[in-house]
């Protein structure tokens, strides 16, 4: 009997550990199925986090580019139009920065600064809409905004490399926003706020391809032009591009019939083993693209030696009197943007970019949709105004250091005949482009120069 209850009990207790084992299984699953599912959330808002700050600093750039040009317009037309865009920018802008995990007194004074960026432009460009020029305490209250936005730029550029170094998550950017931000409190002026402020209470926006590059492509294609070709002979004129003498083989890659422009494309291996990437029109084999990616791992030519190369090749392939305009450089590799020219009429829409290898100027790539969605001759004697009636619409300020005459593209798919004037207010430089039939104020462009580049905005 005693031996019965002895075992009854064993069971009982093995039943019960055996429960409480199953039990331990089940909360150490469960553990492990809530921490993942708190490091998936975790992630996706930081991810959600990333996003908007990123957006955030490209707004705020935006400002800072909008509110230069504003200050060297001098016409009320596109002095609207870029008060427009700065009140759109800075309102985006504003959204975004609300997305952050900071609290929201930390942001006061960069949300309240965007706020009267976009009260103030929003005003100015209704004074412009009804052809009112800006007084000059207009023009004072814009410098000083112009002034903050690169502090604010300045500041969101060092806590983008700080992300992206991992100095710091978002989580410790919740606790930390005091102090990142506080650099900002301090360069705030509160007299010129203050002074905004009395203001309102009255008022009811492949690598750089340079500028006015947005408009390469249209349905009417000009520069396409000659009869439709088939693979075989694409591949000739692939190869006679690379120079029979110096393929080992030849590969079809087949046909991009969906592409902006549809191509053959071909993958051509040279003696050395290199291969390059080549894509030809289906419509009058033009080409479109050669890539070649090999290594460069030093720089034993100029800039300006690259330039010169280029045009050499251009000039051989059948694209002569072409400008450079803009250029990037990155690990040894210098890419070009040329447009074409008529009778010395920079053409901005004829775009071609080639890409030149700094250590012996052999040139790896070249692309020409712009240049075969546009080219065509135009008709450049529509000029109804002086050189000098032109410069008259310019900014008193802006030091002119170079003039000529461009067409440039609009965002409506048109062109426009323009003087275009390069000059500098202060140390900044600046592209003016002033119609030529009108003598408008068509467009503003800020240069910028970095050691790696030549770029507009």
């Amino acid at each position: 009997m005693n031996k019965l209850q002895d075992w009854k009990e064993r069971l009982k207790k093995g039943h019960m550990l055996s429960v409480i084992c199953v039990l331990l299984v089940v909360v150490v699953a469960l553990g492990i199925i809530l921490y993942k599912k708190q490091q998936e959330y975790k992630q996706t808002a930081e991810n959600s986090y990333n996003m908007a700050f990123y957006e955030l600093v490209g707004y705020v750039q935006n400002v800072e580019t909008y509110l230069a040009k504003a200050l060297i317009s001098s016409t009320s037309q596109h002095g609207a139009e870029t008060l427009t865009n700065l009140w759109r920018e800075a309102n985006m802008a504003q959204s975004y920065l609300a997305r952050l995990p900071i609290e929201s007194q930390e942001l006061e004074n960069t949300e309240k600064f965007l706020n009267q960026v976009s009260d103030y432009s929003y005003s100015l460009s209704r004074k412009n809409i009804y052809d009112e020029n800006l007084s000059e305490e207009d023009l004072k209250n814009l410098k000083d905004l112009h002034a903050y936005s690169v502090e604010l730029e300045n500041t969101l550029n060092q806590l983008s490399e700080d992300l992206n170094t991992g100095r710091f998550s978002w989580g410790e950017l919740t606790k930390k926003g005091t102090v990142a931000f506080a650099q900002q409190v301090d360069n705030i002026s509160k007299e010129s706020f203050s002074n905004l402020e009395e203001n309102f209470h009255e008022y009811a926006g492949l690598i750089y391809d340079g500028a006015f590059s947005e408009h390469l492509t249209g349905e009417n294609k000009k520069g396409l032009t000659g009869e439709e070709i088939e693979e075989e002979q694409a591949k000739k004129i692939a190869e006679e591009f690379i120079g029979k003498d110096n393929i080992k083989q030849t590969d079809s890659l087949g046909f991009s019939e969906n592409a902006t422009i549809p191509v053959y494309d071909f993958s051509i291996t040279n003696q050395k083993d290199e291969t390059t990437n080549l894509s030809i029109a289906k419509k009058g084999g033009h080409i479109v693209s050669m890539n070649s990616n090999r290594e460069v791992t030093a720089e034993a030519i100029s800039q300006e030696e690259a330039d010169q190369k280029a045009k050499e090749f251009l000039a051989q392939k059948g694209f002569p009197n072409m400008k450079e305009t803009y250029y990037l450089k990155q690990e040894g590799i210098v890419t070009i943007n040329y447009a074409s020219t008529q009778e010395q009429v920079t053409m901005y829409p004829d775009l071609i970019k080639v890409k030149v290898a700094l250590d012996n100027g052999e040139v790896l790539g070249m692309e020409t949709t712009g240049y075969l969605n546009n080219h065509t001759n135009r008709d450049i004697k529509k000029v109804k105004i002086t050189k000098e009636e032109a410069k008259k619409t310019l900014n008193k300020d802006l030091q002119v250091q170079s003039e000529g005459l461009a067409v440039i593209p609009t965002e409506w798919k048109t062109e426009i005949l323009c003087y275009e004037f390069k000059g500098k207010v202060e140390d900044r430089e600046f592209l003016v482009y002033i119609n030529a039939e009108n003598g408008r104020e068509e467009d503003i462009l800020i240069i910028t120069n970095t050691p790696n580049g030549t770029l507009t905005m």
